[in-house]
């Protein structure tokens, strides 16, 4: 049983998702969570600006 069709198959065509429709709770879900992420991005970038926390390391006694 010879083919003659070679090499690998293409793959099937998906169909088109339709937009979903939100009402007003979806919407504001959404524009909370983003708020929400905006503030993590934007206290992550202050923390990054400050360094590592305590700054000292471990601290060694004055005892030899």
């Amino acid at each position: 049983m010879s083919s003659k069709q070679g090499g690998k198959a293409k793959p099937l065509k998906q169909p088109k998702v339709d937009k979903k429709e939100y009402d007003e709770v979806d919407l504001a879900n959404m524009q909370k969570k983003k708020d929400e992420e905006k503030a993590l991005r934007e206290l992550k970038a202050k923390a990054q600006q400050k360094g590592a926390f305590g700054g000292a390391g471990l601290k060694k006694s004055g005892k030899k």
